[in-house]
């Protein structure tokens, strides 16, 4: 049987984005110097940099999140989050990049899970 997980991000919460600019190059050393991405989403202001995405902004009005996980399939994922008794908070959402879902498994961590657009 072959995973539905194509990648996992790891989420990195920063009090100030523009502050943290100076670590950037630290993250792009470590994922293989790749390109820096910036972009909003809602009131966040986010970089992507390879498996890392930092992210600062009014953060208390946000579940603090573990990691987002990129998968091929949304629908194995609710069967799965279903089955372990885990708690959809947000989505199925509609975003720039894709289709988005923020859960809480039961054991109080949180992931975000992306079906990317094809």
């Amino acid at each position: 049987m072959s995973s539905n997980i194509r990648a996992m991000i790891a989420d990195v919460e920063v009090e100030d984005l523009e502050a943290a600019i100076p670590l950037i190059p630290l993250y792009r050393e470590l994922a293989g110097d790749v390109e820096v991405r910036r972009f909003p989403y809602r009131d966040l202001e986010l970089a992507s940099v390879g498996p890392f995405l930092l992210y600062s902004g009014p953060l208390d009005t946000y579940v603090s999140q573990t990691a987002t996980v990129i998968v091929d399939s949304l629908d194995p994922v609710l069967k799965a989050l279903s089955n372990a008794g885990a708690e959809v908070l947000e989505g199925p959402d509609e975003v720039p990049n894709g289709t988005r879902i923020l859960a809480r498994h039961p054991d109080g961590s949180a992931f975000e899970y992306l079906q990317p657009r094809t």
